[in-house]
């Protein structure tokens, strides 16, 4: 639908074809400037208007309209499909030259770099910036599983960002994230936020009473730990110092530690689906997987099928979190819900 700066543009634009040479003020004395400009400005973004022969009058800037002339609309379709074709050209050239980079970078760099990992299977990484950059280098790297522990948190806004901006790259590359927080940090509103905007990106996310230390670990390939001194955090500007970790042995041995506190964690009440309503029957199945009964002596004991105790069992391990029948009833006890 035309807007009223348009309508102007137009008749602006076929008066200046009927009276070239006469400036735009005396040929619509009635608009004040901001209509004039608004017309103007339009004119010279379809290419309408342009330099006219004399050049721009002296002591105005290129474009007031009394320095420019209008031209055909084959001038200005022309002008328009030479811009464009200069701009393409531009950027076809930063694409060989970001591609000959790239190829120099993988030709003769990343040998010296792979070489120096080859014969470091500890390396001490000293800094908040290189910190940072080495964990958001992980991040990039990640196709597989990344893991993580975070006893501690730097809350300002900056640095939250700067960990949702680094997981989401993991997610992006398909990898699963599974990260354990401590449950008290949950009740930071920002931290809160954080992680359920993770969740709703795919990332899982479970708590636990207290973490010794934080750590990550990167497709078994690279664990990242911190240097005596560094923090609590494991992100900066906390950690200002880590140990890269890559022989595979070693790696091995800190993921086996992330499985034993992921095992011992669970899914917080503030990130469940709640997809479950939780009735009678629900409590009376919850409280016997607690007690550690069987689907048949579940069954026997509440008269019911052993298909559908197992349909509940089902959709209790779902609705909370859970990764079994037995963490099922863990994380009920702990919600409170048996």
């Amino acid at each position: 639908m035309e807007s009223p700066a348009d309508r102007d543009a137009t008749r602006l634009y076929a008066r200046l074809l009927a009276e070239p040479g006469r400036p735009p003020a005396e040929l619509f004395p009635d608009w004040d400037r901001h209509r004039l400009a608004a017309a103007t400005a339009e004119l010279l973004a379809l290419g309408l208007l342009q330099p006219a022969a004399a050049g721009p009058v002296r002591d105005r800037p290129a474009d007031h309209p009394a320095g420019r002339a209008a031209v055909s609309v084959d001038t200005a379709v022309r002008q328009l499909l030479l811009d464009a074709d200069h701009q393409v050209a531009d950027l076809l050239g930063a694409l060989h030259r970001a591609r000959d980079a790239v190829d120099r970078l993988h030709t003769d760099y990343l040998p010296v770099q792979e070489r120096h990992r080859a014969g470091t299977a500890l390396e001490v990484v000293r800094g908040a910036d290189r910190v940072a950059a080495l964990l958001e280098d992980a991040a990039r790297g990640a196709r597989a599983e990344a893991l993580s522990l975070r006893p501690g948190q730097d809350l300002s806004g900056p640095a939250l960002a700067g960990k949702l901006a680094r997981e989401r790259l993991a997610l992006a590359h398909g990898a699963t994230l599974r990260t354990i927080h401590p449950a008290a940090a949950l009740r930071r509103p920002a931290v809160l936020g954080h992680v359920r905007e993770l969740t709703g990106a795919g990332a899982r996310i479970r708590v636990a009473h207290s973490l010794p230390l934080w750590l990550i670990v990167v497709d078994a390939r690279l664990a990242i730990l911190p240097a005596p001194g560094s923090g609590p955090g494991g992100d900066a500007p906390v950690a200002e110092a880590a140990v890269v970790v890559r022989e595979p042995t070693l790696v091995a041995l800190v993921a086996e530690l992330f499985e034993y506190f992921w095992s011992a964690a669970w899914t917080p009440a503030e990130l469940l689906p709640g997809a479950v309503e939780m009735t009678e029957r629900h409590v009376e199945v919850l409280r016997l997987l607690a007690a550690g009964r069987t689907d048949a002596a579940i069954a026997r004991k509440l008269e019911l099928s052993e298909r559908t105790v197992r349909r509940l069992v089902a959709e209790l391990t779902a609705g909370l979190g859970a990764e079994s029948r037995f963490q099922a009833g863990v994380h009920a006890a702990r919600l409170g819900r048996v």
